[in-house]
């Protein structure tokens, strides 16, 4: 029998080189600063951070586990630190009639004590109030006021006595007014005296009645005079003590706030709202106050001079660092809090509280790009706020249309800040190509790669982060042989004996999964042996489809065969992808032949099976034979290609170099192997194709062939690009170096042809010809006759 090139066992999977690692636990390598494998990706993060521009926001994209996330945290947070630190935002009532809210900015630290001071000015009105009215002095000159007011009314009221008694009446003062009674002989006159007098007496005593009513209407119009000036007086009385209360103590801000302009416009709307509200200080009547601080909680009124410290950097160092990874509208931009008073929704300026964009403004806000996109309103509010460069309070209610329960308005605060959104390069290319903004607001790209070149210096970092993990968590160290391990599994996850995957979440499994079983089996470090346990227990847990599978193998319910020729059939190898974990499946792939019009016929296609990338592997074979075999000739053979038991659809061109076979095969009636099963796709020139999944696909194979008992025969024809590609299992390395597997790489379909019939490809070819001849023949004879 003819020999064949085959790969040696050290071409199917790239061992670590244990003598590159020069220690004998991880404990001892030094942690890995930074991340590994993404220099693109670092140089365009830091080129991000430098530009000071409003539209050089950052999309940070990549796969989950990639390290993205803690990355930025780190990398924005280094950078945060050597920025100033932004000012503190105070929302303070307006104290006009129009309720607005007013958003007053002061340097960091400035807005805790400014709250407190106003508080405490408060309090020390409250206190200094009642004792200035309680006071002598004030006493003394309020009754002074009262004393001349009360003198000068008597003396109004004497003279109008007298004048009254001058013209014959009596006076009497009642809450309504006064009464005029007339004197007859000096005393009062009773009515029947007075319906006795003749008619003249009666018109002159009507003269002199309505004479003195005008001289009583003067003399009120005159005591109101002197109440309203007396009023006056006292009020002027309770503004000069409360100014000698209240400007002392608003003298002590105006000089502590002097450089903040817009406090200090607040402070002496403040001075002036407290003088004119003055009386609303003083004590009450049954008694002190016994709590200052329980009057300012209870009373309304005294929460308008309150400040609301929105955003406190009092303990920030350098600029702000927000992660919202839940970016609801209310947790973005805040929201105004309701209380429950007997059954009303109550709510005040002072429970306005902050999102997520005023606690990041002057600073860094970092989200998930698809929680934001699925949050009702959330990435167009943050547009619109990236855009007007200011923000306030938005109410779910009332993007809905509903009506806002808050009579107040806010003023807006000005907005700089750096937005990093991370997400999949999927999301990416969507909002770049369906959304206008996203273009003109996030110009800087982050790009994590999903692999790294399996270097010397990337192996040596692999396992920095390994020590840096282990020590960060507690758990046991890694020696040589576990580090290795973890690295190859790395690269397995990749695909690649050239590449290590980025997608650190997976080597963290495994290493939380091995440090278990360290632990179960009582080892004090984790070896190869714990790292091989932890994959092989994790692919157990996951293999419930390919046990399935491999069962109707064992019961004869798949048919295909591992031994002997058959002419036209084939066995093609495929990937049946379960999330995360993912299997080779073998497949037998059967072919027909038959004179006809040259139709190649897919039958996974016309049962609506296949998939376009399959349909089109088969248009390229097609493209093969016409150019091979129809050349001065016309084609006159139709042909069926299927997947045999194959029920839930097909897709990829990874069987077409398989199916090229199987035709070949079945036109020049020359049986191809069952013991070698093929992956591979083909192009219109016979040459062969990488593929994906291609460990994945062998290793299936190998396990038919292994319960089925190896015969020392059975193997695998791969395409050659892919032999870097191949990771596999020690259990395969070891039957390949065994000689009871056998593994071919070919680049042209005349390589695998003569693999599969140990017949030389011309004289398959040969064969393939006489066969097209004959029918071509037989065409030609049934259409002259």
């Amino acid at each position: 029998m003819k020999t064949y090139p085959k790969l040696s066992y050290q071409q199917l999977k790239k061992y670590c080189d244990l003598t590159r690692f020069k220690f004998d636990k991880t404990d001892e390598v030094p942690c890995l600063m930074g991340i590994m494998g993404q220099k693109t990706a670092e140089a365009a993060m830091e080129f991000g951070l430098e530009v000071e521009h409003p539209s050089y926001n950052i999309y940070i994209s990549g796969a989950k586990g990639t390290g993205r996330t803690t990355y930025a945290k780190e990398v924005v947070e280094a950078a945060a630190k050597k920025k100033t630190i932004p000012q503190d935002w105070c929302y303070v009532y307006g104290l006009d009639e129009d309720a607005k809210i007013i958003a007053l900015n002061m340097p960091a630290g400035m807005g805790k004590n400014f709250q407190v001071d106003m508080r405490e000015l408060i309090k020390d009105v409250l206190t200094q109030v009642p004792q200035a009215f309680n006071s002598e002095d004030y006493d003394h000159q309020r009754n002074g006021i009262l004393k001349k007011f009360q003198e000068q009314k008597n003396k109004l009221i004497q003279d109008l006595s007298a004048y009254a008694n001058e013209k014959q009446f009596s006076v009497k003062s009642t809450s309504t007014g006064f009464t005029f009674t007339p004197l007859l002989e000096g005393e009062e006159a009773s009515e029947e005296e007075m319906m006795a007098l003749d008619d003249e007496s009666q018109e002159e005593l009507e003269v002199r009645m309505e004479e003195v009513h005008q001289r009583a209407l003067s003399i009120v119009t005159k005591v109101k005079q002197l109440e309203r000036l007396a009023k006056k007086k006292l009020l002027q009385l309770e503004i000069k003590v409360g100014l000698f209360v209240v400007r002392p103590l608003i003298g002590d801000f105006l000089d502590k706030y002097k450089d903040c302009e817009k406090v200090m416009d607040h402070i002496r709307r403040v001075e002036q709202d407290l003088i004119e509200n003055i009386h609303r200080f003083m004590a009450e009547e049954d008694g002190e106050i016994v709590s200052i601080s329980s009057e300012i909680e209870e009373n309304d009124f005294f929460k308008r001079y309150m400040v609301n410290l929105f955003i406190d950097h009092s303990k920030t160092e350098g600029a702000p660092v927000i992660l919202e990874f839940n970016p609801t509208l209310n947790n973005l931009t805040g929201k105004i809090e309701y209380e429950n008073v007997n059954g009303n929704l109550r709510t005040n300026f002072l429970k306005i509280k902050p999102g997520a964009i005023q606690s990041a403004n002057g600073g860094y806000l970092i989200v998930e790009a698809r929680q934001l996109l699925t949050n009702p309103f959330a990435w167009e509010t943050l547009k619109r706020i990236l855009q007007t460069k200011e923000i306030t309070i938005e109410n779910m209610t009332s993007k809905l249309g509903v009506a806002d329960g808050s009579s107040f308005k806010l003023e807006p605060i000005p907005i700089n800040l750096k937005v990093i959104m991370i997400g999949s390069g999927m999301l990416h290319q969507l909002l770049y190509q369906h959304d206008d903004d996203f273009e003109k607001y996030f110009k800087i790209l982050v790009d994590f790669q999903e692999e790294m070149d399996r270097s010397p210096e990337h192996e040596q970092q692999m396992v920095q982060f390994i020590s840096c993990y282990t020590q960060r968590e507690g758990t046991r160290a890694l020696d040589k042989t576990g580090a290795a391990r973890v690295i190859e599994y790395s690269s397995r996850l990749a695909g690649s004996q050239k590449k290590l995957s980025c997608r650190f979440n997976k080597v963290i499994e495994i290493i939380i999964e091995a440090n278990q079983w360290a632990n179960s089996n009582q080892h004090e470090i984790i070896t190869e042996r714990d790292v091989n346990l932890a994959i092989h227990e994790k692919w157990a847990r996951l293999k419930k489809y390919q046990n399935k599978s491999e069962e109707m193998f064992k019961e004869g319910k798949i048919l295909i065969d591992v031994k002997g020729v058959k002419v036209g059939v084939i066995n093609g190898l495929s990937v049946i992808n379960m999330g995360e974990y993912r299997f080779g499946k073998p497949s037998a792939i059967t072919t027909t032949v038959s004179r006809g019009k040259g139709n190649i016929v897919n039958i996974e296609r016309e049962a609506n099976l296949s998939g376009d990338i399959y349909d089109k592997g088969v248009m390229i074979l097609t493209g093969f034979l016409m150019e091979r075999f129809a050349q001065g000739r016309e084609f006159n053979l139709t042909a069926r290609i299927c997947f045999e038991q194959s029920y839930g659809g097909i897709d990829g061109d990874s069987a077409s170099g398989a199916e090229l076979f199987a035709l070949l095969s079945n036109m020049a009636n020359i049986p191809l192997k069952q013991s070698i099963a093929v992956t591979g796709s083909v192009n219109q020139k016979g040459f062969i194709q990488p593929v994906g999944g291609v460990t994945e696909k062998v290793e299936g194979f190998y396990h038919l062939c292994q319960k089925r008992g190896l015969t020392g025969n059975q193997g695998v024809v791969i395409p050659y690009q892919n032999i870097d590609d191949l990771m596999l299992s020690d259990e395969v390395v070891s039957a390949v170096r065994q000689e009871k597997f056998h593994m071919y790489a070919i680049k042209h379909i005349n390589e695998g042809i003569e693999i599969l019939t140990d017949v030389p490809a011309d004289v398959v070819y040969e064969a393939v010809e006489r066969r097209l001849e004959k029918y071509s023949r037989k065409y030609k004879s049934k259409k002259d006759t």
